[in-house]
């Protein structure tokens, strides 16, 4: 009996452990939204799938932490904790790295960016002329992506460096023509003034709603795309003339005088909490199918192939 049980023992296969493994690759990364976006193949090898999850994170094994390398300057190499942010919102974040390595852009110089902002300035009074962005912030040196927000992260937009090469990514997460105006130059300020280099902008519309205490470096972002939708003094002059009869004609009309689109001025008078924002909501208008004409985007059925990405 000894002998059989010896020899019983020795033929046993070894415990399968691929349920332990399974769980700890799915508890530590968005696996499943990796795959129904794409940025990773389905498969259901396990190794085949942890693989791929390395990877996309640029790790050699799932028991290593990705870190965000990044640089503002080719002899600095800064390193951002993954532990910083939640996993869907570092997903979203890798996965706009990666085109924005696929996009090409002149050197970056912050006095052609600055130069840019007059070219910017002048689209705001048609939605359909932001087919324009990706260009001009490319010739400022800046690479411009779409990454469809991903359930649950929050996430509005977000600037990093790839070494010297500054990146913008929004997600359109709010479809509507001054949401995209207000995340675009919140993000350009923070490139013009390198906050921190790796600036993750989360609940942004939220945030300031609330109008709680914020770092010094995102009220200064704030503060710079709400002065350049709508110069406070303007608004603040339309506001004390105006209020509280506020109607559509008479916001048209200012919007006109300063050169922008009716929305923008209805959004900052919404953040003003000057008007409802249940009022002149028409004038919201949608702009994703616009943009995404001509920036690299990544979402709404759409996935761009991208030589070497981490489903290739």
């Amino acid at each position: 009996m000894n002998l059989d049980s010896v020899y019983r023992l020795a033929n046993t296969k070894p415990v399968n452990d691929s349920v332990a493994r399974r769980s700890k690759l799915y508890s530590l990364f968005p696996v499943r939204e990796l795959m129904k976006r794409n940025w990773i193949e389905p498969s259901n090898n396990l190794d085949v799938v942890e693989h791929r999850v390395c990877r996309f994170y640029r790790i050699k094994s799932i028991d290593e932490r990705p870190e965000f390398a990044h640089a503002a300057k080719a002899t600095q190499v800064d390193i951002v904790e993954y532990d910083e942010r939640n996993d869907l919102q570092w997903a979203w974040l890798y996965r706009a790295k990666e085109l924005a390595e696929a996009t090409h852009s002149s050197p970056y110089s912050e006095t052609n960016l600055r130069k840019s902002l007059a070219k910017l300035r002048a689209l705001l009074v048609a939605p359909e002329e932001l087919r324009q962005v990706p260009k001009i912030l490319a010739e400022a040196g800046v690479r411009f992506v779409i990454v469809e927000f991903l359930p649950g992260a929050k996430i509005d937009g977000a600037a990093f460096w790839l070494n010297d090469t500054p990146v913008i990514a929004l997600s359109i997460r709010f479809d509507r023509v001054n949401n995209f105006w207000f995340v675009l130059r919140h993000e350009i300020e923070h490139i013009l003034n390198r906050d921190g280099q790796v600036n993750i902008d989360v609940e942004l519309t939220e945030r300031l709603q609330s109008k709680g205490e914020l770092p010094p470096e995102e009220v200064r972002a704030n503060v710079a795309a709400a002065e350049f939708l709508v110069p406070k003094s303007e608004l603040d002059s339309f506001i004390t003339r105006v209020r509280p009869l506020y109607s559509e004609q008479r916001i048209l009309l200012f919007a006109k005088r300063i050169g922008v689109h009716p929305g923008i001025v209805v959004g900052q008078l919404q953040h003003r909490d000057e008007v409802p924002y249940t009022h002149f909501h028409k004038h919201l208008v949608k702009i994703r199918d616009i943009v995404t004409q001509t920036a690299l985007t990544d979402g709404w059925g759409t996935v761009p192939k991208i030589p070497g990405q981490a489903g290739a």
